[in-house]
């Protein structure tokens, strides 16, 4: 079996060309040497499963455990296409109010009767965000859910896109309800079969129920694994279906567009161009960067220091400028 398995890495090898993973772990390398990337920790460039360059920062290594940030948005968007799956959820329509009723509060804006879980996976709740200024006073409460349903609503349920951790921490205490489980464990069990997939240390609220959509720590190895598992549109190596294949589908779907940053949004993903494909990809606070690029076959993974913003100061560019010289060393390589 290991033989036969030696054989087959070596025939999915020999799909990207030598001067083509050459030339990307010389650019690898030479990122070491750029003033603007001194957040840089790990990259990590897979082509068709298989690993064709890695290179570790100023002391990190790929294997090394990291804060992917809102990363982790697109792990919880997996664990609820699951949910629905399994029929614990009956799909992207289904109200919210009454699997949270408990911490709904009294009097209710009646338009929180009309928030769905599709709402909240593409930030479309319409309630205040809990993120950027807000995010430090919501963790600071003595109950997240509640407080982040008691939040005035901004615009209409399934209106424009408000970016809030606070969406995805609710769909972490719905999986949590529905499940009968905390969400590290269903993590562990849903998402257990993806070899190389691993969660850490993951920070939980005042109520035991872990973050949605932020402080989970993983190694860029593992994020990578995950980034896998949806370029093989939810099958893993062994063609195991563990995410359904039309919740990839829906997932990269746009359903809203970030008055941030003008990326597309569907269900815990952006995406855009770079580097003449289509690319989606999974974003968090400092630069933690899932890419994915089907008609490539490419998974490429970027961690870096969590400390500072990634958007207002070109950090985030910088990411997408070397994913564009990455895909253009595979296509002329």
């Amino acid at each position: 079996m290991i033989r036969l398995m030696a054989v087959v890495l070596s025939i999915l090898v020999s799909l990207t060309p030598a001067s083509a993973q050459q030339s990307v772990s010389g650019l690898l390398k030479g990122l070491a040497d750029r003033d603007d990337l001194r957040s840089l920790k790990t990259v990590i460039v897979a082509r068709d499963g298989v690993t064709i360059a890695e290179q570790g920062y100023r002391g990190y290594t790929p294997a090394g455990s990291t804060n992917i940030k809102s990363a982790s948005k697109s792990i919880i968007s997996a664990l609820v296409g699951i949910a629905f799956d399994k029929g614990l959820l009956e799909g992207p329509q289904q109200k919210i109010a009454p699997l949270l009723k408990e911490d709904l509060p009294s009097p209710a804006d009646p338009r929180i009767n009309d928030i769905t879980i599709g709402n909240l996976l593409s930030m479309q709740a319409g309630l205040g965000r809990m993120s950027g200024p807000n995010y430090g006073r919501w963790v600071s409460s003595r109950n997240w859910v509640r407080f982040a349903l008691a939040q005035p609503f901004d615009d209409e349920p399934g209106g424009r896109m408000l970016y809030s951790t606070a969406s995805t921490h609710l769909l972490s205490a719905i999986l949590t309800k529905v499940g009968g489980k905390p969400t590290l464990a269903l993590a562990h069990e849903w998402l257990g079969p993806l070899q190389g997939f691993r969660i850490g240390a993951w920070e939980r609220d005042p109520q035991g129920i872990y973050l949605g959509g932020n402080q989970m720590a993983m190694s860029a190895r593992s994020l990578l694994a995950f980034g896998e598992l949806y370029r093989n549109r939810g099958r893993t190596a062994d063609g195991r279906q563990i995410v359904p294949l039309d919740w990839i589908d829906l997932s990269w779907q746009p359903h809203t567009t970030s008055y941030f940053s003008g990326d597309t949004y569907g269900y815990g993903w952006f995406a855009r161009q770079i580097g003449g494909e289509d690319v989606h990809f999974a974003w968090g606070y400092g630069g933690q960067m899932l890419y994915i690029i089907p008609s490539l076959k490419l998974t490429v993974v970027m961690t870096s220091e969590e400390g500072g913003p990634s958007a207002r100061n070109g950090y985030r560019d910088a990411l997408h400028g070397i994913l564009t010289d990455i895909i253009r060393a595979v296509k002329t390589g």
